[in-house]
């Protein structure tokens, strides 16, 4: 822990083990609110292709967005602050209070879940498992230490699993997150997987795992998307996948780069928009998928120097729009693109991944 990161994350934690109650849908403490963020423009296809790219910048675009996320809707939601917490620290370099107060406010919730007020509790079952999946993961890029919010969070998640090893999940009709159970079992999974300290081989998580590995050797990844993500779980968590479905899964992302280094979302499964109409599996490139696919590619073993990662790398660091994000349509709708939010913290994961010190090299944009 360092930094004015480190400095709030512990003000924070005195503040929910002493009990504060958070005013309002759990709103952020003014002290810890931080100076006040400037929402970035919406995510649209017409945005410009920035001049050079830029970590800097990225690093920028996913602090608003988050912080404007966290702070008008106070909630979670994985397009937004659960994949902000997933992807920031990867861009440590560039400081910043965002990851402090969005921290805060995730303890804060799980911390006061039992309290008596309706409204404090969790409103669904996926936000127990997002919430205790996403801070675990942080806390394995960040301290390297179990937080004990944390671990508090994925022990209840256990009392939520089903029989059959799945979660209930949030199935609003959006895909390719809130659509079906499938992705909650894979959300907890690379959690679980990621949670350091060994928290995978306690007696807490021991019956939970071995029903979650019952459900993924029962029932087959509805799409390549979800595939994909099974695939980086099982990087870290034993039994998530057998080899010869690992081997056929890369084998079907590098058949379905595309001729200019990109991947495109819509490849990844099938899925009709709300109008009706199904998505078209041969739009172009889009910044989810590229850094999806590079990203976990590279969690497999592949080097940085791979034809299939360099023309991914190449394609990233050619499509970022000035605003710091990359751009990808929404499966459902043209109204917002959230998915871009996600995308652009996938982007910066691959970059990271392929090559680490990059973001030490560049200079921090002018205020």
């Amino acid at each position: 822990m360092n930094g004015r990161y480190g400095q709030a994350r512990v003000v924070a934690a005195v503040l929910i083990l002493g009990g504060l109650t958070l005013a309002g849908a759990w709103s952020l403490e003014p002290a810890l609110a931080g100076s006040k963020v400037e929402p970035p423009s919406r995510n649209s296809p017409d945005e410009p292709i920035a001049a050079s790219p830029s970590l800097a910048r990225a690093a920028e675009f996913l602090d608003a967005v988050a912080l404007d996320w966290t702070r008008t809707r106070q909630c979670g939601t994985c397009h937004t602050n659960y994949a902000y917490l997933m992807a920031r620290p990867a861009l440590r370099e560039f400081e910043g209070t965002a990851m402090a107060e969005i921290r805060q406010f995730f303890e804060g919730r799980v911390a006061h879940w039992d309290d008596a007020n309706p409204s404090s509790r969790p409103r669904w079952d996926t936000e127990v498992v997002a919430t205790a999946s996403a801070l675990a993961i942080n806390d394995a890029a960040t301290t390297g230490t179990l937080h004990p919010t944390t671990r508090a969070a994925l022990d209840r998640m256990w009392t939520l699993q089903r029989p059959d090893g799945s979660w209930d999940w949030l199935k609003c009709d959006w895909p390719p997150y809130e659509y079906d159970d499938y992705y909650g079992a894979l959300f907890a999974a690379l959690g679980v997987g990621a949670a350091p300290d060994g928290y995978a081989r306690t007696e807490a998580a021991r019956q939970g795992l071995e029903r979650l590995r019952g459900f993924f050797r029962t029932n087959e990844p509805p799409n390549l998307h979800h595939a994909t993500f099974q695939l980086w779980a099982s990087q870290r968590l034993e039994g998530v996948m057998t080899r010869s479905q690992k081997e056929r899964t890369v084998e079907r992302l590098i058949a379905l780069q595309r001729p200019d280094g990109g991947w495109s979302l819509p490849s990844l499964g099938q899925w009709d928009r709300r109008d009706g109409t199904p998505n078209d599996a041969s739009a172009p490139s889009d910044g989810y998928a590229t850094g999806l696919v590079v990203f976990v590619l590279r969690q497999t073993g592949l080097s940085a120097q791979d034809d299939p990662i360099r023309r991914g790398v190449t394609w990233l660091r050619t499509n970022q729009r000035a605003s710091g994000r990359w751009f990808t349509r929404s499966l459902n709708n043209d109204k917002a693109h959230y998915i871009a939010n996600a995308g652009t913290g996938f982007a910066v994961l691959a970059l990271k991944s392929c090559d680490p010190a990059g973001a030490a090299r560049e200079k921090a944009p002018p205020e």
